[in-house]
């Protein structure tokens, strides 16, 4: 599974109140509603700029502070497919992967907002088209990735009709 597009990138402990604004959370439950609002208390027109396939690039810890379903799910549903960072929050990790959002674990300090990219999930490889350079990353493992490409554990479930591993 290889994924390509252009990169946001953001630093270290970027928190899911950030992700989404708590003002946000419990006004609405309509996901595409909410996924206008996207990073918008760290870039206010974000979600003007980034396109369906775009990567969201971090440092260590993303995804820190509530445990919330909402920051992962208004990620997906403003078409980003994965985010790429040294580190998740253990909580975001699991909801990310809960709800098909692919979350990679790279050195992202060669990389840059701007630059595009290509990340390939099972091999473990980024490749920055940009800057002509590779960085080696996580490889999730296989559960993990029958999840993903289901879009989610709700619907692996329904494919398969119990949860097999």
């Amino acid at each position: 599974m290889t994924l390509k597009g252009n990169v946001h990138k953001f630093g270290d402990d970027i928190n899911t109140d950030y992700i989404i604004s708590g003002k946000y959370k419990f006004k609405t439950l309509d996901m595409n509603e909410l996924a206008t609002h996207l990073m918008e208390d760290i870039v206010p027109d974000f979600y003007k700029k980034v396109k369906e396939g775009d990567f969201i690039v971090a440092g260590k810890n993303f995804g820190c502070g509530s445990s919330r379903e909402q920051a992962p799910l208004v990620i997906k549903y403003a078409g980003i497919p994965a985010v790429i960072a040294k580190s998740f929050a253990r909580i975001f990790f699991r909801n990310g992967i809960n709800v098909g959002l692919v979350l990679i674990e790279a050195d992202t300090d060669g990389i840059d907002t701007g630059d595009e990219i290509e990340a390939d999930i099972e091999k473990g490889e980024i490749r920055n088209i940009t800057k002509g350079t590779f960085i080696k990353s996580s490889v999730l493992p296989g559960f993990m990735l029958k999840i993903i490409k289901s879009g989610g554990v709700v619907n692996y479930i329904k494919e398969n009709k119990e949860f097999k591993l």
